[in-house]
């Protein structure tokens, strides 16, 4: 089928329409990588160099299981929505992210400097995870915790794949502190240009919020986000004992992310994780290390049997959802792709994109000849003989 006014074919296609409907610096956010961007663009590479021998006359049932759970939810099927902080791609922000992930039935996650609160979101979609920074301290986390709690978020979703890497070679756009009136006057060229994207923040109440609600304290006023930000930015960074002085404080799914080496995975487990993500920030953190997916049987190996293993980074096709399973994941996390959607339709438009990805799901499982995600095993993909790093990888892909 076609692409239509009110549908697309392929997460390519809400790409292209989103970069035509944002303002020049909205879009290049979504799509930086830290320097030159070489890591966001392996996490492409990564699943390019994986690949399938297609089976025919299966036999196979109609119906193709893609249900699962993760972190003591039930889904169906293997993919979050991963957490992306200052949205301005559309008034409705992570309430439509939540709302469609909802009727997709699948968890959605919301970042601390999401623009709209905790609560707002869980009752779009009761199954949300609040994604935390380690910032202020051990009183400040237990604070950010317990407004989780009372605003009845489903898990956390700990977030340490980050170094504070502000350099860009390659444009992506400087955040406005406020919309004061030489920054609107700066910014009035690309927004004029952009009028549906326009249109929308105006009917909605004006420019996007720079404002995080999540992170507000007690009794005290919402921050800008550069006053959170730079919060976060003076707090050193946690060790595993404090790591496991969080998970002791919340009684419920927790998700370590960024683990890239197996020995911070086994750590991951020793304090406690419900489940980890093997992830690089979606190439926004330290530049040079390799694409997530290729990090991931190392880490399949080292702890696979006692957590639950997510992939983010990269995912743009149901095929590559599959190819992340048949390595050892339990599900992907998808934030740039799902973001995409927004931009292009709104809440249909995400739906659109994860319809995309369920669908990709279900064909490759038909033309490898599975039934069922949980039948995949690393016979399923091909893999080149470059793709692997660790030598226990190696061993592991069967590759020389």
């Amino acid at each position: 089928m076609a692409s239509t006014k009110e549908w697309f074919e392929s997460v390519a296609e809400a790409e292209r329409r989103a970069r035509k409907r944002l303002p020049k610096s909205v879009y290049s956010a979504l799509i930086a990588g830290a320097e030159r961007g070489t890591s966001s663009a392996d996490n492409l590479d990564a699943f390019r160099e994986l690949g399938f021998i297609p089976r025919i006359a299966t036999g196979l049932p109609q119906h193709r299981e893609l249900a699962t759970t993760v972190m003591g939810i039930d889904v169906s099927m293997p993919v979050l929505v991963s957490p992306v902080g200052v949205q301005a791609v559309h008034p409705d922000g992570e309430v439509a992210i939540a709302r469609a992930a909802a009727a997709a039935g699948i968890a959605t996650g919301l970042s601390s400097f999401a623009s709209k609160p905790l609560a707002e979101v869980v009752a779009a979609n009761p199954a949300t995870f609040l994604q935390l920074y380690w910032m202020g301290g051990r009183k400040r986390v237990a604070q950010l915790l317990e407004h989780a709690l009372v605003h009845c978020a489903r898990g956390i979703i700990l977030t340490l794949d980050w170094t504070f890497s502000h350099r860009r070679d390659w444009g992506s756009p400087t955040l406005p502190q406020r919309y004061d009136a030489k920054t609107l006057l700066r910014l009035a060229p690309e927004a004029l240009v952009r009028p549906r994207w326009l249109r929308d923040f105006l009917r909605a109440g004006g420019a996007p919020a720079l404002t995080v609600p999540n992170l507000a304290r007690p009794g005290s006023p919402v921050p800008r986000f550069f006053e959170a930000y730079g919060e976060w930015m003076s707090t050193p960074q946690p060790s595993w004992e404090d790591i496991a002085w969080m998970r002791e404080r919340w009684d419920g799914p927790f998700m370590v992310k960024g683990i890239a080496h197996p020995d911070d995975a086994r750590q991951a487990v020793a304090v406690g994780a419900t489940a980890i993500s093997v992830s690089n920030h979606g190439g926004n953190n330290l530049d040079g290390s390799p694409a997530s997916l290729r990090l991931l049987p190392a880490v399949v190996d080292a702890v696979g049997s006692d957590v639950e293993i997510l992939l983010d980074g990269g995912v743009r096709r149901g095929s590559d959802v599959v190819k992340a399973l048949a390595l050892g994941a339990r599900g992907v996390m998808s934030g740039r792709a799902v973001l995409w959607g927004l931009a292009a339709n709104g809440q249909t438009g995400i739906a659109n994109v994860l319809e995309i990805l369920r669908g990709g799901i279900h064909e490759t499982l038909l033309g490898i000849g599975r039934s069922s995600i949980h039948q995949l095993t690393v016979e399923d993909v091909l893999v080149r003989d470059s793709f692997a790093l660790w030598p226990t990888q190696r061993r592991t892909l069967g590759t020389p």
